[in-house]
């Protein structure tokens, strides 16, 4: 049985689980809002869910760890490529609280990854302020200020990210949390609904042997090798570029 009490002016609940008190604020100075807090809790210990509080506490930080985790147990090949979106996850995410990752925040994920950030630099170059920036590249504030803050210069000064790199991290991003979910205990409550991409960036056009042949001969000797790993294994140009002698088996 849960109980409501005063802390100042500010109204408290109380309610167990398996024997153990939990409290939380209701961050209410009326009574109406900490009965309803203590009678949600109390469902949700009913159902056998774990009270709301506990999930409060989890940042995108641990989630981020356990499907990297993931991905290393598993021995799964595309381990660098998962590495590099949660790279660009972190930038936005980091240190964020799981229950405030919405779907109108998931928006604003894609909207900051679809920012020109090479238009960005030149315009702030100009001395334009930040809601003037903001207004010019047709952005919210907040995340002009996220971009300007990236300490990874390579990053910030890139272009705006495609939509299938996009699609890919938001990918990502619902297997963290539905790895969380199917934790026990569960460290996600809820997984949001989150938006993907129309796609309108797909390969065309393919080269002949003969093609590839005569373009490798013109490129400089320290990109031959490159080119022709990525003609025998076809992967995309960042994947080859974040792959590490670690992770090639040289037997």
């Amino acid at each position: 049985m849960g109980s409501i009490y005063k802390r100042g002016n500010v109204y408290w609940i109380k309610y167990y689980r398996d024997g153990k008190p939990y409290r939380e604020s209701s961050k209410s100075e009326k009574e109406g809002p900490a009965k309803r807090l203590l009678k949600r809790r109390e469902g949700d210990i009913a159902m056998g869910r774990l009270p709301g509080i506990y999930f409060d506490r989890i940042k995108f930080d641990e989630l981020a760890e356990d499907f990297l985790g993931d991905y290393a147990m598993n021995e799964r090949k595309s381990l660098g490529a998962a590495q590099n979106h949660v790279n660009h996850l972190k930038e936005f995410f980091v240190g964020m609280k799981i229950v405030n990752i919405t779907t109108p925040r998931i928006r604003e994920y894609i909207e900051y990854r679809s920012m020109d950030r090479e238009a960005l630099e030149r315009l702030k170059e100009e001395g334009k302020t930040e809601s003037e920036l903001a207004e010019i590249l047709e952005v919210s504030p907040a995340n002009i200020s996220r971009a300007l803050t990236v300490k990874n210069e390579k990053i910030r000064a890139k272009h705006g990210a495609s939509r299938a790199t996009i699609n890919r991290e938001l990918s990502g991003l619902k297997r963290m949390l539905n790895l969380g979910a199917r934790q026990t205990p569960p460290k996600v409550d809820r997984v949001p609904y989150i938006p993907m991409l129309r796609e309108n960036n797909t390969r065309k056009g393919f080269f002949e042997h003969g093609e590839f042949l005569a373009l490798r001969e013109s490129l400089p000797d320290h990109l031959k090798p490159f080119v022709s790993f990525a003609y025998k294994v076809g992967w995309r140009v960042s994947e080859i570029s974040n792959l590490t002698w670690s992770q090639v088996d040289l037997a």
